[in-house]
Parts: structure tokens; sequence; C-alpha cells
């Protein structure tokens, strides 16, 4: 993949990022290169987005959950660590950490259409979330680490990790639909219905309409997870911007609110709230890091921290596949991008944007400028695929694209070149 934007900041921040997923991926994805040097669960799954956006990443990965595998014990638990000496079992370990063996086959399934990692890890994972229904069977857990170094905010643990444990019910009842085992789909998609109503029970508070107390990682983990029920996500989701607002259009969040914040703003209207976060240059932000001389990201956000003070960490790397998802708004609408979906986000603050990302079929491209009031943005969809797009609504503007041809709020898009004009 590659990126390039008009905001210089960006565009050191994007290289970064990469830096940093190079400088932890040598055989196994780790947390530092110089310090650990161990195979956090919590920190790769964070990230992995970002590698496969960036990377051919796929035989990587299937080598790293081969040692989940091995690691796995007869129960189905697995060590926070992998692979490990045998530390790790007993700490650090609950489903917002060790989600490796749901979240990475899942995305190396929508990233090349490849069911082989689903087939590998399918038994395993089974292990892992029979083991979290037999000890949570009332859809609850506080097993985990929970929003791991925030800023000032934490997170309950219990309201992160039944987020995660949701999402392994999800993406399991998923990975049997596509190898046909219905009456395991039947199963964990009713298990995973009786999490959501446990935690929509336990932490929704119909007053204030927030999730817990209503920080950013209360608003945007159930969010970007999939625990908000349809009616409730666009109240949710400015509950959201709102509290970014009132915390001084700044980050509160530790590393499962990272994942979750960017995105639930950007997919939900509050796109510019959202890029406003990512392009930040004073404490607390990613941007704040670089305009101290950082050349990779950190693993605390004040760079005079006297603790946790790696200075190329990975985990706070999701930034890396936001550039992709929402300002290119490129993701696969079909295993291995046969379909790609494109939802491209205009900020005002930028001039310029291109994202490219080579899928099987080929390259995928999107890329917008503005110029003399006008907005133009292209895309590229590869051969033997489809684009589905989605351009944001411009008051009291209309798209066009060549031969001044209007276009509807989605339009589909074949294998080519495509350019469009917003007047």
């Amino acid at each position: 993949g590659s990126f390039e934007s008009s905001s210089a900041e960006l565009n050191r921040l994007f290289e970064c990022t990469r830096l940093s997923f190079t400088g932890n991926f040598v055989g196994i994805p780790t947390d530092c290169p110089h310090r650990e040097k161990n195979g956090w669960t919590g920190d790769a799954h964070i990230a992995s987005e970002t590698g496969l956006y960036n990377f051919e990443g796929i035989t990587v990965y299937e080598k790293w959950l081969a040692d989940h595998r091995d690691e796995q014990q007869p129960n189905g638990v697995l060590p926070s660590i992998i692979p490990t000496g045998g530390w790790g079992y007993e700490w650090g370990n609950g489903p917002d950490w060790t989600s490796t063996l749901s979240i990475i086959p899942w995305n190396l399934y929508l990233f090349y259409g490849d069911r082989r990692p689903l087939e590998e890890n399918y038994e395993a994972l089974k292990k892992y979330v029979d083991h979290l229904l037999k000890n949570y069977p009332n859809g609850l857990t506080t097993w985990g680490l929970g929003d791991w170094i925030p800023v000032k905010s934490k997170a309950p643990v219990e309201l992160t990790s039944t987020a995660y444990y949701y999402t392994n019910l999800r993406i399991i009842a998923s990975m049997a639909e596509v190898l046909k085992k219905e009456e395991d789909r039947l199963f964990y998609t009713k298990e995973g219905e009786k999490v959501i109503a446990a935690f929509n029970a336990k932490f929704w508070d119909a007053g204030k309409q927030v999730y817990g107390s209503g920080l950013q990682t209360e608003l945007a983990v159930p969010l970007y997870w999939g625990l908000v029920p349809e009616g409730r996500k666009q109240a949710v989701a400015d509950k959201l911007a709102a509290r970014v607002k009132a915390d001084g259009m700044q980050l509160d969040v530790g590393l499962l609110g990272t994942k979750a914040i960017l995105q639930a703003l950007s997919d939900n209207g509050h796109g510019e709230v959202a890029y406003a976060l990512a392009s930040r240059k004073t404490f607390p932000s990613w941007g704040w890091w670089i305009m101290n001389g950082a050349t990779t990201l950190l693993e605390n956000w004040p760079i005079d921290a006297k603790s946790d003070i790696s200075m190329n960490h990975i985990m706070f790397g999701e930034i890396g596949a936001w550039y992709f998802k929402a300002l290119g708004g490129i993701r696969p609408a079909a295993p291995g991008f046969k379909v790609v979906e494109l939802t491209p986000l205009f900020v005002e603050a930028l001039a310029d944007f291109s994202a490219e990302h080579d899928s099987p079929y080929g390259k995928i491209r999107s890329e917008w400028r503005r110029s003399e009031g006008r907005l133009y943005y292209s895309a590229v969809i590869p051969p033997n695929s489809e684009g589905k797009l989605t351009l944001p609504t411009v008051e009291g503007k209309n798209w066009y694209k060549a031969g001044k041809v209007a276009l509807t709020h989605q339009t589909p898009l074949a294998a080519g070149k495509h350019e469009f004009i917003c007047y």
C-alpha cells in the first residue's frame, strides 16, 4: 500500500507507522524490537489491518497463527505472548488480547479471499470460544488487561473485554457460515445475541444516552465492534463526537480505544472530528510524538514518561489502517476485494489525498483533490472485480461523472479508472 497527502505531518506519521510495523515484525509480531521482543497478542491484532493494507502479510501471519495452535492449552486458553516459554497463561490473556485467533484469520480471509486461514484455525478458535461460554455464561467477562496505557481515563475492563467476547462469537459464526457449518453458525449467532443483550443491559444508560459513564473508549468500542443496536448508532456517535469536543478535541483513550475511535467517528458522520484527532500536533496525540522528533510510534503518550517508555511500539498503529479505510474509503466488500467498497472522506483540511492498495486482483486507487472551488475524485478498480462507491453529500452541490451525468448517492463501478467532479 501507499499513501500521500497535502499534509507533510500526516505523511511523516504514515511513514513512522510503517517503520514501527516492520521494526516489530521479524518472524513474529513483537511489542518492541529492543527490550522484550515478545509476541504480544493485543498489539498484533490491533495493528493487523495496518499490516495488511501496507504489506503482503498472509504467509507470515499464517505462520504465527500456527504458533497459536502450538501454544493453546487443552481447555482452549491461549497465553498473552506467542510464542511463550510458559509465561502469559495466567495474566494479560483475556479476550481483549487473545482475540488474535479470530480477528487475524478473518482479516486474512477478507483481504485475500483465502479460506485456508479459516480452515486451519477454526477448531482452535472453537475451543477458545467454548471456554469463554463455559466460564462466562451470563455474557459478561472481566477477564483481560483492558484499555492499556490510557491517556488519563480508563474504561471498565468488563466493558471492553465483553465487547471482544462478542467479537469472537460474531467472527466464529461468520467462519462457520463460510465453512458451511450451519449448526455451529446458528449456535454461535444465538450466543452472540445473548452477549449483546447482556452488554446493553449492563452498560447502556438510557437517561444519559451513553454507555458506561460516556468515556471515549466506552462509546467507541461498542460502536466499532457492532454491539450498538441499529437505531441507536447515530445517537452514540453524536455523543462520542461531543465527548471528544468536551475533552478539548483530544484523545482520551488507551490501546483498545485507539483501534475503535477514528473509524467509529468516520463511519457515523463525524469524519472531521476523527481527522482532528489524527492530525493533532499537541499532547496527547500521534502528531505530538512526530513534532518532537519521533521516527517510530511510542509506547506511551507523554514523551517523558517514567514507565512504558519504548520508542518503537506498534500497538497504537491502527491509524496506519485508518488512512486507507476512512480517508481513502478502501475496504473489502467481498473477500479478497472481489468487490471494493469506496467511501472516501473529504476532510476540509486536506487539499489532496491518494491511497493505493495492491489487492489479489490488482491495484486499487482512491484519490481526490480540491481546485478552484471544485472537488475532483478518481478511483481505480482492478480487473475481474467491481466497486461500490458512496460519495458524501456536499451541501448545495452535485456529483457528476464524465459527460456531466449526475450520480446517485451510491454508484456501482466496473473495473477500470473512473473520474468524478463535484460542482
